[in-house]
């Protein structure tokens, strides 16, 4: 029989935790929220499974058909025109290649074979697809452009063909066209798409991979205004890249703005066929035979404004369009270009040339500013001209006609060009005592020389105005452990030759063609352009966005009295019989003012394992002279093409007479300095 004390209520003790009761109210809950997390499995099972069972095959085929892509619409570029309207560069309607990396075969193989006959039918090397592949890894939105400017056969091949090609799009693009073919290249200068290294420099200004940009000329310059704003569209694309839909645009694009050239084409086309007269006219005389280039600038004295601007050897800008690389070899290529001569090299801007006898204004004035020359007084132009060195050696100098034996005064000594007239007063400089300074090349300096000219050109070079002070710097013990202790002074023969324009000194066409402007205009110091204004083209007169208007002439306070002597010995140099180009600019209609300049300079020729030294042919003159107002000025130089007066001088002839709408009576070019 049980303990009947077992049944009854015992309290519960504090120190025990009372066990976990399952009551039905809880039970309930219980089973309901089981119910819940069956019935949401459940659902998603079922979803799952009908997504992958049932139609598997319609969102595999859904989901390949509709990758979307934000596409680029191309802004046409603006036109570039003369100052007469002339269309120099304008678009045409072409399509360009675009490789979608993503979208290519995923097999190495394959990958390579499709690689292979891409670059085989647009011409492009191979090595430059994969480069632009590298480039591009981290960007997969931006497709890598093959090439530009398509031919009819290879749109119809790659459209034809396009299954094969899984990741290439055809995309339409406008391309630069050029009328004129190579009609002022160094001036407008060629468009490309933009590098990483650019990318970083001009990101504030919003470009982006795959912009097109201007590289050079003119087109560089001005690209802000000339690129326009491209737009933006969308495309359906299929697995393989290919579309799937039309293209539908989101952000139409907006054209560039037009640009006006100071620069005039009917001049620009006489300055570069005068260049190829003065190298031919150069090969017809003894000393002239190794032609081989040269530039011509025209500009307005008054205001900078260039008219022609020409550089020989020239190239044809649409070569970067179609991105042939056998026919950019001569631009791109080190090995190729020094054959071709360099047709990339504007040699206006950036060719460095001694300036020879078209340098003795420089002195002339120079000398007159310090005291050391007194224009009407007469000092003794003999054949030669004996100085003493440093070390007492010594050398004797010769003028450039051995003939002559006179007393002449500056206006003589500029006209017939007289090499020891200028010996002496380079010699007078140097005697001048230290506290002096340098006052050739000071005068120098402020007449521009030595100092970019602020040109809207580039790449533009400095030249070099030497002194004492640079010679020590360079010739250095490191530099020239040899000779430095000698070739580090300044000896009285540098001051004898910078005064002709010989020695060290370099100076550019186009500085050249400034400092005549400053005598033409009495003094002041002009900025060269070539941009006038930045335009929106309309069906009358264009409407003016922005002109381009340069810096006012700077003045260089040189005494109008030394300008006068100057003036008129550039005008003896052409009127005068015995002036050095009278045989060329003497019966010419209208008064021109110039001086020649025959410039020796180590050149390297092929088959020579020394420089040779060879003259340049330098003319730089302006017209009409006085009492006239001078409205153009034109300087020429013919690399290794002899003595001025037979290729340079008959050269610019040719510019005035097209700007002047007439001809000479008749010309006789002549051997002269």
């Amino acid at each position: 029989m049980a303990d009947p004390r077992s049944r009854r209520f015992l309290p519960s003790d504090p120190r025990v935790e009372e066990p976990y009761r399952l009551t039905p109210q809880l039970a309930l809950r219980v089973a309901i929220l089981g119910f819940i997390a069956l019935a949401i499995f459940a659902v998603l099972f079922l979803r799952l499974w009908a997504l992958q069972v049932l139609s598997g095959d319609k969102y595999r085929a859904e989901a390949n058909d509709n990758r979307v892509r934000t596409i680029r619409i191309d802004a046409p570029r603006g036109q570039i025109v003369d100052v007469h309207g002339h269309v120099l560069v304008s678009n045409v309607a072409g399509y360009r290649v675009e490789l979608w990396p993503a979208d290519l075969p995923k097999s190495a193989p394959a990958q390579a074979r499709e690689l292979q006959q891409l670059a085989t039918i647009t011409h492009t090397p191979l090595k430059e697809i994969l480069k632009g592949i590298k480039a591009e890894a981290g960007d997969p939105l931006t497709p890598v452009v093959v090439q530009y400017g398509l031919h009819a056969d290879q749109i119809s091949y790659l459209s034809e063909h396009r299954v094969e090609f899984p990741g290439v799009q055809l995309a339409n693009s406008y391309l630069r066209s050029y009328p004129y073919q190579s009609l002022a290249a160094h001036v407008l200068g060629y468009t490309g798409e933009i590098n990483e290294t650019e990318l970083k420099s001009d990101k504030k200004l919003g470009y982006q991979l795959g912009d097109i940009i201007g590289q050079s000329g003119v087109e560089a310059t001005y690209d802000t205004y000339l690129r326009g704003h491209d737009g933006s569209a969308q495309l359906t694309v299929d697995s393989r890249g290919q579309p799937t839909s039309a293209v539908v645009p989101k952000v139409l694009p907006r054209p560039g703005s037009q640009l006006r050239l100071t620069i005039n084409i009917g001049l620009q086309q006489a300055a570069e066929r005068a260049l190829v007269t003065g190298i031919n006219d150069a090969h017809a005389t003894p000393d002239g035979t190794r032609a081989d280039g040269g530039a011509i600038v025209a500009l307005d004295p008054q205001n900078g404004a260039i008219l022609a601007l020409a550089s020989y050897p020239t190239y044809e800008p649409s070569v970067y369009v179609s991105r042939d690389a056998k026919k950019l070899a001569p631009l791109t290529d080190p090995a190729v270009a020094a054959k071709k001569n360099y047709p990339a090299l504007d040699r206006a801007i950036d060719g460095l040339y001694p300036p020879g006898s078209t340098w003795k204004p420089v002195t002339a004035l120079a000398g007159m500013q310090a005291g050391i020359l007194q224009p009407l007084s007469s000092l003794l132009c003999s054949p030669s001209y004996h100085i003493k060195g440093v070390t007492g050696k010594g050398h004797t100098y010769t003028n450039w006609d051995p003939y002559t034996d006179q007393e002449m005064n500056l206006t003589t000594a500029l006209t017939e060009s007289c090499d020891t007239y200028f010996y002496r007063v380079g010699y007078s400089f140097y005697l001048l005592p230290p506290g002096d300074g340098h006052p050739l090349q000071a005068w120098a300096s402020r007449f521009g020389f030595g100092f970019l000219t602020g040109v809207d050109l580039s790449p533009e070079a400095k030249g070099l105005v030497p002194t004492p002070e640079w010679r020590k710097e360079t010739y250095t013990k490191a530099t020239d452990p040899k000779e430095w202790q000698v070739d580090s002074v300044w000896h009285p023969g540098d001051s004898v030759e910078l005064a002709i324009g010989q020695g060290d000194l370099t100076v550019t066409p186009l500085q050249m063609a400034r400092f005549y402007a400053m005598i033409a205009n009495g003094g002041n110091l002009v900025t060269p352009h070539v941009g006038m204004d930045i335009e929106q083209p309309t069906s009358g007169k264009p409407k003016v966005l922005v002109p381009l208007t340069p810096p006012a002439p700077t003045p260089t306070d040189v005494n109008p009295t030394a300008l006068q002597y100057v003036q008129d010995g550039l005008t003896e140099a052409t009127h005068s019989p015995l002036g050095t180009s009278y045989g060329v600019f003497g019966k010419f209609p209208i008064s021109i003012a110039g001086k020649t300049g025959t410039a020796q300079k180590a050149a390297t020729l092929p088959g020579y394992p020394n420089a040779v030294i060879l003259n340049q042919s330098w003319w730089c003159g302006y017209g009409p002279t006085a009492p006239e107002k001078a409205q153009i000025v034109v300087c020429a130089v013919i690399e290794n093409g002899g003595h001025g007066g037979t290729a340079a001088a008959p050269a610019a002839l040719k510019v005035f007479e097209k700007y002047f709408k007439t001809k000479p009576i008749s010309t006789t070019a002549q051997a002269s300095d």
